[in-house]
């Protein structure tokens, strides 16, 4: 399959989890593929760039080490992705990574992230926490900081009063999230 040919499928993925699993079968299928979603993904004002980050976060799901080898590429354009459908995939990735950094489990995400990665991601959750954003996008980015905490002493003061600031306006979800987090940090 060309670029050509992936961006114009994109065109027949919905939000459904049939339609986004299936695609995302036929890019682990086809890793060359990768490349070419990414760079849909991030032609952010492409409406078709959500379809192709519901897709992205379905191969993550699947196999996180398909990614690797384009996490510069990833980490540099993720503060790009504004449109809510594409911002909540991409958070969720970001989750994904996060979690998998700080697993107990020795794994290869932990040798491949590096402080780079990790503080682009914790810029783009910020971000996205303080943004106008869906709740989904916000309780990953919190998820996330939460973790990154551990490393850099400086997000959970920040972490803290951002949502402190932000919980008497917060929706139900996000206030229960924000409770789980304040209770960690």
């Amino acid at each position: 399959m060309t670029p050509e040919e992936l961006y114009n499928s994109l065109n027949y993925v919905n939000h459904s989890r049939e339609k986004r699993k299936e695609m995302a079968s036929l890019i682990l299928n086809n890793t060359d593929l990768i490349q070419p979603l990414l760079e849909i993904a991030f032609k952010v004002h492409n409406p078709i760039s959500c379809k192709a980050c519901w897709v992205l976060e379905f191969t993550a799901k699947e196999q996180l080490s398909y990614i690797f080898p384009y996490l510069d590429y990833f980490t540099n354009n993720i503060s790009k992705v504004h449109l809510d459908p594409a911002v909540r995939p991409m958070a969720k990735i970001c989750e994904y990574l996060i979690s998998s950094y700080f697993s107990k489990t020795t794994n290869a995400t932990q040798t491949i992230l590096t402080n780079t990665h990790l503080e682009l991601i914790a810029t783009s959750c910020f971000d996205w926490l303080i943004g106008n954003h869906k709740v989904a996008a916000q309780a990953y980015s919190m998820t996330c900081l939460q973790l990154l905490g551990k490393k850099y002493d400086w997000i959970h003061p920040e972490l803290r009063l951002v949502l402190e600031q932000n919980y008497a306006t917060g929706s139900a979800a996000y206030k229960a999230r924000a409770r789980m987090v304040l209770a960690k940090i």
